[in-house]
């Protein structure tokens, strides 16, 4: 049984546009982390150029998070808010056991499962 709900998906304009791609293993200390990140998630669809997300996370604790942003700028702007520099610094000294952060630019977008026909 598949658990597709187009719900899950962001609804993201034509590209271009950029993406954060953000992976990491939780530590064993999750105390506080899924407050934390409902948090992060409500405050950055209130910032300038915040397009969606899509987050995943399995059973062993290897989460996958996407954010989506307008432009460069606007991402960059997200980096420095108050609220998210102190979840970073918790994320990095308590939650997560390793994490990479990768930034890229969208610059082709197809949906499926008839893809680009």
């Amino acid at each position: 049984m598949s658990d597709f709900s187009p719900s899950r998906f962001a609804p993201l304009p034509d590209p271009p546009y950029h993406a954060v791609i953000f992976t990491a293993q939780l530590s064993e200390n999750t105390t506080g982390y899924g407050e934390m990140a409902d948090r992060m998630v409500a405050l950055a669809q209130t910032q300038p150029g915040y397009l969606g997300i899509e987050s995943t996370r399995d059973d062993a604790g290897l989460g996958i998070t996407v954010s989506y942003w307008v432009d460069e700028a606007a991402l960059i702007g997200w980096k420095d808010v108050s609220s998210h520099l102190l979840a970073q610094k918790m994320g990095k000294t308590r939650w997560y056991e390793h994490y990479t952060l990768r930034v890229a630019k969208v610059e082709r977008a197809y949906d499926g499962p008839e893809g680009r026909g």
